[in-house]
């Protein structure tokens, strides 16, 4: 946790809070002014966080589930839903899964994994054109650790759609982003073959 500064608001003691989930580079919602009685809810909402991840990890998806609902109690992040959703996908629950998606955007619009999210539950649902504006949606997001997502799901949407030009320049936008991420790298010259 990082701390910069302290403000007055309304009489209560205000601190800037930035939070680290340890997983990758993701923060645990975005650098904000809070209470300490608000910072000390995010922690422990941060908390359960990581236990949900860690059940989550080792596939003991109900005791997932329980403890990001708890995150979420303590405190509401875009992150915690959005991870909830992930773990209701691999539930098979889909629906719940868009659901929660569309709960982490209306805590946090500018947080960019659920939209990508959603893209990926509306390709396996089969709705290409539905999953379009979600994925463009995260490509433009300003908080986001992996842009290279949605471009990869957007050209299997394009692939999907027969687009090939249109698939092989998303997927070399995701190989751009990110160079050692294989899905894109074979994706592009399977492609990159076709057309040739």
């Amino acid at each position: 946790m990082t701390e910069r500064g302290e403000a007055k608001e309304s009489g209560a003691d205000v601190r800037l809070v930035a939070l680290d989930t340890g997983i990758g580079d993701m923060p645990f919602g975005p650098e904000e002014l809070l209470t300490d009685a608000q910072a000390e809810h995010k922690i422990e909402a941060l908390r359960h966080f990581k236990e949900a991840y860690e059940a989550q990890m080792r596939s003991d998806l109900d005791e997932a589930v329980d403890l990001y609902k708890r995150s979420l109690d303590s405190y509401e992040t875009a992150e915690a839903h959005t991870f909830l959703s992930w773990t209701y996908s691999f539930m098979g629950m889909t629906d719940e899964a868009i659901e929660e998606c569309h709960r982490a955007i209306e805590v946090d619009p500018d947080f960019g994994n659920p939209y990508n999210d959603i893209g990926a539950y509306l390709i396996e649902k089969g709705d290409h054109y539905g999953a379009m504006p979600c994925l463009e949606r995260a490509k433009g997001a300003r908080r986001y650790e992996a842009y290279f997502y949605p471009h990869f799901n957007l050209g299997r949407v394009y692939e999907a759609l027969r687009r090939p030009v249109e698939a092989m320049r998303e997927y070399k936008a995701a190989m751009d982003l990110n160079p050692n991420y294989a899905l894109a790298v074979h994706a592009f010259r399977r492609i990159q073959s076709l057309l040739n």
